[in-house]
């Protein structure tokens, strides 16, 4: 993806201008449906804000949802309020507004933001799946492995562990010189984009951003892992009822890392090209906004705890 890109040379020392600021196109280049975007997208966070917020809030009260299941469903609820929050609101101010301009400094914590928050996304649905294989695959022992302590320590490792990373890596990043376009042709700071507007050799920078790839595989590894062990204990279930109920525990998470997982390996490891703009913008929204909406419906319709926690609170 990345060692395709074609970088400026960087100019003589008199002609290298330092860019304090980047313009956000966004969706500049379908002017006449603005206002019907900006009203969409509203929408659509206020949707998230809220049923993100109810997941969070009855898992929190209801004396029925406190297993460690809902546990992790209550961080990961609250994940994608933050995750949201660090595309959105600027989005719908540039939408709003029609000015697309970004600082320097306002671009970078938007980046390594939005990067925290999708490796802890990554690591936590990891933490989801572990916890559904010892469900399924240790059900004796389930309340004695995932103690309190340890959902403490898998939630707090998942929230802390790309912290460090990812603010070295934006901070390598807009350590480059950037001249010519400032244009960042994404709805958001995202790397690729970013990466495109720097001068002169960006190969460490290029080798750097596949730690980004290794934060969303390694865990996929580890999900996958933990899903082959839950399948073939399933099926080895004696009747088809048993079968049928473990699935139903572990299906919803399964949609959410299919819907997650496979547009953003998409995004980040598919060939780049001039044309191919248009499509990592409508993936990235796949992954950064609409994904965070689809996932409290995929767990409250799927979970029957959910919906009678949801009946009361009501």
């Amino acid at each position: 993806h990345f060692p395709q890109m074609n970088h400026q040379e960087i100019p003589p020392e008199s002609n290298l201008t330092e860019v304090m600021e980047f313009v956000l196109l966004g969706f500049a280049d379908i002017p006449h449906l603005q206002w019907l975007l900006f009203g969409l997208f509203l929408i659509i966070y206020i949707i998230i804000l809220m049923s993100n917020g109810t997941i969070f809030l009855i898992t929190k009260m209801d004396p029925a949802l406190q297993s460690p299941m809902y546990f992790f469903l209550a961080n990961f609820s609250f994940l994608e309020i933050c995750y949201v929050s660090a595309t959105l609101p600027r989005m719908l101010m540039n939408l709003g507004t029609q000015r697309r301009s970004i600082s320097l400094v306002a671009c970078a914590t938007q980046m390594c933001f939005v990067l925290m928050f999708g490796a802890t996304e990554c690591f936590l649905l990891a933490v989801m799946a572990y916890d559904r294989y010892v469900a399924i695959c240790n059900p004796l022992n389930y309340l004695l492995v995932m103690n309190h302590r340890v959902c403490t320590q898998l939630v707090t490792g998942s929230w802390t562990i790309g912290i460090p990373v990812q603010i070295g890596q934006t901070y390598q990043i807009f350590s480059l010189p950037f001249c010519g376009s400032k244009e960042i042709n994404h709805f958001f700071c995202d790397i690729p984009p970013i990466l495109k507007l720097a001068c002169g050799d960006t190969f460490v920078n290029e080798v750097l951003v596949y730690i980004v790839v290794l934060f969303i595989t390694v865990p996929f590894l580890l999900i996958l892992g933990s899903y082959s062990k839950i399948i073939s204990i399933i099926l080895k279930l004696p009747s088809a009822t048993s079968q049928a109920k473990a699935f139903s525990t572990c299906s919803s998470h399964l949609m959410v890392v299919v819907l997650f997982f496979g547009t953003g390996i998409t995004a980040y490891l598919r060939p780049n090209t001039r044309s191919s703009e248009g499509t990592d913008k409508a993936l990235s929204l796949f992954y950064t906004i609409l994904t965070p909406m689809f996932n409290p419906m995929i767990y409250s319709l799927r979970n029957k705890n959910v919906i009678t926690a949801l009946r009361k609170l009501l």
